[in-house]
C-alpha cells in the first residue's frame, strides 16, 4: 500500500472475527484518518486475553484490496493478528493499532482476558500507539451509531497528541444515550459464580462460563464502571509493565 499522501497507516483486528459487525465500523471509521490494513481473526477468539498460538501453523489470507484498505483473514488470535501483520504484512511501523469494536464490555478486570485488549497490548509492547474499542452489548447487531463520533474524536486526539511508551487505552461505551467523556481507572472488582453446572444424557457433569461481575466500589466515580452505569463513555490509560512499585520496599525486608 503506497503513502504518498503521507496518511497513517493504521492496523485494525479484533477478537469477535473478521465477519462482525464491530470490526466493519471501525474499519470504516479508521479509513477517515488513514491507509488501513485490517489482520482479524476467521472466527470468533474472545477471552484469548494475549494467548499465541504455539501447536499448529498459522495462516492468513487476503479478503479484499481497495484504494486505502486491505483485508486479511487468519487462523490465529488476536495477539497472533498483531505479530503476524507486523512481521509479514505491514511495509512500515503503523501510527496506530485499534482493536474491536468488541461486542461486549471490556471494563474492570475484563481487560485480562479479553482477546481485544491482548492484541491493543501487543502493539503497546511494540512501542505503537494503540486503542481498544468495546460496547456494552454483546448482540452481534449491536447498534454503534452513538459510539462513532466518539471513536473517531478518540483516535485522532490520541494520533495528535500520543501517549507514552508502554501505555495503550481501554476504551468502552455504553448501551443507549451517551453523556460524554470520563477518563477513569480500572474498577476494583470480580467475576463470582463463574461456571454453571450441568448434565448431559449420559449423567455426566458439564460446565458452561457464565457468573456476574461484582463490583467492589460502586460509589467510586473515578471507575470505569461508574462512567459506564452512568451513561459516559470509559477512558483508561493502561500499561504494559505490570510490576507493583509500591510494593517493592516492602518485599526488600521480606527475610528470602
Amino acid at each position: 500500500m503506497n503513502n504518498i499522501n503521507n496518511r497513517p497507516l493504521i492496523l485494525v483486528t479484533n477478537d469477535d472475527g473478521d465477519n462482525a459487525k464491530g470490526i466493519d465500523v471501525l474499519t470504516r471509521i479508521m479509513m477517515k484518518l488513514g491507509d488501513v490494513i485490517v489482520m482479524a481473526p476467521d472466527g470468533p477468539r474472545s477471552a484469548q486475553s494475549n494467548a499465541l498460538t504455539v501447536t499448529h501453523p498459522i495462516r492468513f489470507k487476503k479478503l479484499e484490496e481497495t484504494e486505502g484498505l486491505i483485508r486479511y483473514s487468519c487462523t490465529g488470535t488476536p495477539t497472533d493478528c498483531v505479530k503476524l501483520a507486523l512481521n509479514e504484512v505491514v511495509e512500515r511501523k503503523p501510527d496506530l493499532i485499534v482493536a474491536g469494536v468488541n461486542h461486549g464490555s471490556n471494563a474492570a478486570v475484563n481487560i485480562i482476558y479479553s482477546g481485544t485488549m491482548g492484541a491493543v497490548l501487543e502493539g503497546c509492547e511494540s512501542g505503537i500507539l494503540s486503542i481498544g474499542f468495546s460496547i456494552c452489548d454483546h448482540s452481534p447487531n449491536a447498534d454503534f451509531t452513538l459510539f462513532e463520533p466518539y471513536i473517531l474524536q478518540i483516535s485522532e486526539t490520541a494520533l495528535a497528541n500520543g501517549l507514552p511508551r508502554g501505555v495503550c487505552l481501554n476504551v468502552n461505551a455504553p448501551t443507549g444515550n451517551i453523556n460524554g467523556i470520563r477518563i477513569a481507572r480500572q474498577c476494583d472488582g470480580q467475576w463470582t459464580k463463574e461456571y454453571a453446572k450441568r448434565i448431559d444424557p449420559q449423567e455426566r457433569a458439564y460446565f458452561w462460563l457464565t457468573g456476574s461481575f461484582e463490583n467492589y466500589e460502586p460509589n467510586a466515580e473515578d471507575t470505569d464502571e461508574w462512567a459506564l452505569a452512568n451513561g459516559y463513555i470509559s477512558v483508561v490509560p493502561a500499561k504494559i509493565d505490570l510490576t507493583a512499585y509500591e510494593t517493592l520496599e516492602t518485599l526488600k525486608h521480606w527475610e528470602l
